[in-house]
């Protein structure tokens, strides 16, 4: 990986301004960034999120399955047994060119001001790329971008000079090896991606999950009014976020294949996701301001551009 310095790196264009959904959930998002700083197309890995699903209180957190990472493009994933303290860990893996895929406290991390940076402990995750304990600087990936640290953010993130503390938990932590990467052609990796979608396509719901959403919602709606705006956030992250987030993605995605039979996939699932952001606004105001919202029409529209999408791939694939 060449040399990056967080004032001139350039996100890719899954994370440009003009998406209906800037940043997706912190996993999927490093992982488009790192992809993108190895020179690697990440519109490839995409296809996992065919099979989103709503789990009851949430869609599925969508994470890209590090056997497809490995199957694309070389670059393997496992977890790292956080046996010592992670600086030691982090200095020693880095050293073997890998990079490090760790839990941290959104506390301490500054590219998250204006939302949880200095106000509230928040679990995310990052890729650590540059790692210097005596300068106590770290250069790290989150959400749609490559950043930096250093200071009491450092030291807090680390916990360095911390007395030792036996009910503290480590975090979960991953080491990423990229030393036997493959740079596929576009056409290999159209093909690979292709037999990946019809892979997931198999394992999409068996019912319309939008509509058990919008029945759910219409359940969960007077408590989410009470709660006020904070709770409606956390819920909307877990739930509506996800699903726009995912179905834009794969919009994405079917167009990248540049198959004119996929189009009417794309556009619907394309379709969904507007949908889902303008859900999302229209909700918020509705219980900001505490009044009653019927949401049945918006969720009778998703639903059947959910259904009109895989029917489309069922047709095609």
């Amino acid at each position: 990986m060449k040399p990056l310095d967080p004032a001139t790196y350039q996100r890719h264009a899954l994370h440009a301004n003009d998406r209906i959904w800037v940043e997706k959930n912190c996993y999927i998002d490093i992982w488009i960034e790192v992809l993108h700083a190895l020179e690697l197309d990440p519109v490839a890995m995409l296809p996992f999120v065919l099979a989103l699903d709503f789990e009851g209180d949430q869609w599925t957190f969508f994470k890209p399955p590090h056997e497809e990472l490995y199957d694309l493009y070389g670059v393997d994933v496992k977890e790292l047994n956080v046996w010592r303290p992670l600086a030691e860990h982090v200095v020693s893996h880095l050293a073997d060119g890998k990079l490090i895929s760790t839990e941290a406290d959104a506390f301490y991390l500054p590219d998250t001001a204006g939302t949880d940076y200095q106000r509230q402990h928040t679990k995310t995750t990052i890729v650590i790329r540059e790692f210097d304990p005596e300068r106590r600087r770290l250069g790290y990936f989150h959400n749609a971008g490559y950043y930096a640290l250093d200071g009491d953010d450092f030291v807090h993130l680390f916990r360095v000079g911390a007395a030792p503390d036996p009910t503290f938990m480590p975090l979960y932590a991953e080491f990423i090896r990229v030393d036997r990467l493959v740079r596929r052609s576009v056409d290999d990796l159209r093909q690979r991606s292709r037999d990946l979608l019809k892979r997931h396509l198999a394992r999409r719901p068996s019912d319309n999950p939008v509509a058990r959403f919008g029945r759910r919602f219409g359940d969960d709606l007077p408590q989410i009014a009470g709660e006020g705006l904070a709770f409606y956030h956390a819920w909307a992250f877990a739930t509506v976020r996800q699903l726009g987030a995912a179905f834009e993605l794969l919009s994405i995605h079917l167009s990248w294949f540049g198959d004119e039979s996929l189009g009417p996939a794309a556009t619907a699932f394309a379709q969904l996701s507007q949908l889902a952001k303008a859900f999302l606004l229209k909700a918020a105001r509705a219980v900001n301001a505490k009044r009653a919202l019927d949401a049945a029409p918006m969720f009778d529209e998703m639903a059947a551009a959910w259904q009109l999408g895989m029917n489309t791939l069922a047709e095609r694939l």
